[in-house]
């Protein structure tokens, strides 16, 4: 070891190296004073202990801890630090997640009104009994295959209202006349009824082959099967007396609920709107401003028509826009809306576009002496027509 030396008046200053107690690689020097005279170190007088390793103020609440010995100091490994311990653990532990289970899927709830109060439109009871009589005069595809007529073909009454939930579900999309044959062919190829337990029982191929011919038969049939289920399940294999509970079920809308509840169980919950009352109801001018779906369009009624004619508005003007009010060339000429100026989106009839297409200008005759007499007639379009823009073919549609 190198010693070094300093010389003072009276002693000599050695400097003796030793490890340090606390880290082997760490080198402690001390110094010791000796007499001149004395070439052998004396013995040690009050080390002073070097800046390196004076200890600070004691803190309170640390504790004390006894040196390390060498021997431990040489056997002991170097830890890491906490955070990547946690994070080494972490993925050595981890395993793969499960996916969450979703919580059932609690009815929707249907409103049963809106919350805005619509004002009723101006003449709308003349209007409406207008309507309703010419009604009374025609035979509409909805009087003669509508899904009121679907439950005639059952005895009891479970499959009676679960006929009537069919046929509704079949209907969306889809003319009448379809419905009402898919519904006699799903009969047939259940065994002569429409229930709950035929249609668990029956293979989804026996359920699309009888109603092929309607719009979106394949998901409809997978409807079909999941509805009759729950049923079973949940509702004692008959139809829920609810909107909610109805809505809840696949491939049923608040349409449908409002009219299984008025056929089958005859409840008046609400209007059924489809497309031709919320077309009709729109050219009236009922919904201001005009509704742009039928949702909104039922919610608007609902605010202002008396709730007694809730369960008929709708066989009365899904009949009128079968056979009248169509929705393209609607028969403005055959309806006495028009005539009375009460609908505002009537058209001109046809007779008196045609009549105003016959008028022709004045006759210019020319005469010539070396030939024969000549006559000319030009016929004149409508101003009106000609202002619109409309061509020929569109006026009369």
């Amino acid at each position: 070891m190198c010693a070094a030396r300093r010389t003072t008046s009276t002693r000599l200053t050695r400097l003796a190296a030793k490890a340090s107690p606390y880290h082997s690689a760490v080198m402690l020097y001390e110094a010791r004073d000796t007499p001149d005279s004395e070439e052998a170190p004396a013995e040690p007088s009050t080390p002073r202990r070097s800046r390196r390793i004076e200890p600070g103020p004691a803190d309170p609440e640390t504790p004390e801890l006894d040196p390390p010995s060498d021997h431990s100091l040489a056997n002991k490994t170097v830890q890491k630090p906490a955070s990547r311990q946690k994070s080494v653990k972490r993925d050595s532990d981890a395993s793969p997640k499960k996916p969450k289970s979703k919580p059932p899927s609690k009815p929707k709830r249907t409103p049963q009104g809106s919350d805005v109060q619509h004002p009723a439109p101006v003449k709308w009871l003349e209007v409406y009994d207008a309507i309703k009589a010419m009604r009374s005069l025609v035979v509409a595809p909805v009087d003669t295959m509508g899904c009121q007529l679907a439950q005639l073909g059952e005895k009891e009454l479970k499959n009676q209202r679960f006929a009537t939930l069919v046929s509704l579900m079949l209907s969306s999309q889809t003319k009448d006349e379809v419905t009402d044959a898919a519904i006699g062919k799903l009969r047939t190829a259940l065994g002569g009824s429409i229930s709950v337990q035929a249609i668990l029982d029956a293979e989804e191929t026996l359920i699309s082959d009888a109603i092929a011919k309607v719009g979106f038969w394949n998901k409809k049939t997978q409807y079909i099967k999941q509805t009759a289920r729950r049923l079973h399940d949940e509702f004692d294999a008959d139809v829920p007396k609810t909107a909610e509970e109805l809505c809840s079920l696949p491939g049923v809308g608040p349409k449908m609920a409002f009219l299984t509840l008025q056929v089958a169980w005859n409840l008046n919950a609400g209007i059924g709107v489809d497309v031709h009352v919320h077309r009709i109801t729109n050219r009236l001018g009922w919904h201001v401003p005009p509704t742009k779906t039928p949702e909104k369009t039922r919610l608007n009624l609902e605010s202002w028509l008396p709730k007694e004619l809730h369960g008929e508005i709708n066989q009365m003007l899904v009949g009128f826009g079968q056979t009248v009010c169509l929705p393209v060339g609607p028969k403005c000429g055959d309806c006495t809306l028009s005539a009375k100026r009460l609908c505002p989106s009537a058209k001109p009839t046809q007779t008196k576009a045609g009549a105003a297409r016959k008028k022709s200008s004045k006759r210019d005759v020319q005469e010539d002496a070396s030939g024969p007499k000549i006559e000319m007639e030009m016929e004149m379009e409508p101003p009106r027509d000609r202002e619109m823009g409309l061509s020929e073919e569109e006026e009369e549609t």
